[in-house]
């Protein structure tokens, strides 16, 4: 009877060990499956609904990877990157203010175009000021905002004021196309200056007018993964997802068009 229980109990320390050193390999592999990345994309303010959305639909395709957001106007975004803030991938609303970024070689390849983009009037719903073209935002009464002319909105704000020989007086220039948009659905102006995209996305809480003029000032974004990089790999993910069918689905969905 002793015998047995020796074995008996031997035996179950042997199990024991061999339980525990499972736990350790288990463990140890679970650590390693559940490492965290967390990618750092700068875009600019016109692709925070678009890009939020993308981030969740990348985020659930790819364990253990979080993307977080830094969403601001493309000459702030560059001016932060330039300064030595960290970031995986950038994202502008135009090319000029991409190409600052290339000429740092702060970039790493060449930047990919994957969204083009057009300004729209967008004024409070009923449009009480009786706004039919570009011309009627210079009127007198019309209290206007628009983006500041580093922006990218505010670049195509005076490519189309140019262009049609009209000259615009506002009130205010935002250094974020989400900041006219804001000051309008508050009932800060009267009229705003955007992008389609914010127009479409702003639904009911605006009236948009769309403007011929608008096709003399086309803005095309481009998308790179940054040389200071820390995640070169996961970050190529991330732009290769907004070049692929479901980046380009969301995007379209959201107003964008393809750049040509």
């Amino acid at each position: 009877m002793r015998r047995f229980l020796g074995v008996t109990a031997a035996l179950a320390l042997i199990g024991g060990l061999t339980a525990c050193g499972g736990d350790g390999d288990n463990e140890a592999s679970s650590e390693a499956e559940t490492e965290q990345v967390t990618l750092t994309v700068f875009a600019a303010a016109s692709l925070t609904s678009t890009f939020t959305e993308l981030g969740e639909r990348f985020e659930a395709e790819n364990e253990g990877v979080s993307v977080e957001f830094n969403f601001a106007g493309s000459s702030d975004l560059v001016a932060q990157i330039q300064n030595g803030s960290p970031a995986d991938v950038f994202a502008s609303a135009d090319e000029k203010n991409m190409e600052k970024a290339t000429g740092d070689d702060l970039v790493e390849g060449e930047p990919t175009l994957f969204a083009a983009n057009t300004l729209q009037i967008v004024t409070a719903p009923g449009n009480p000021k009786g706004i039919e073209g570009f011309e009627d935002l210079a009127a007198e009464d019309v209290t206007l905002v628009i983006c500041a002319p580093e922006v990218p909105c505010g670049a195509a704000t005076k490519e189309v004021e140019e262009s049609s020989g009209v000259t615009l007086s506002p009130s205010s220039e935002e250094s974020a196309v989400t900041d006219v948009l804001a000051k309008v659905t508050s009932g800060e102006a009267d009229a705003g200056l955007v992008y389609v995209t914010d127009a479409v996305g702003a639904g009911d809480a605006v009236e948009s007018i769309s403007f011929p003029e608008a096709a003399e000032a086309v803005n095309d974004y481009p998308i790179a993964v940054l040389s200071g990089s820390e995640h070169g790999d996961v970050a190529q993910r991330f732009v290769d997802f907004v070049l692929g069918p479901t980046g380009q689905e969301v995007l379209a969905e959201a107003g964008f068009v393809q750049s040509e």
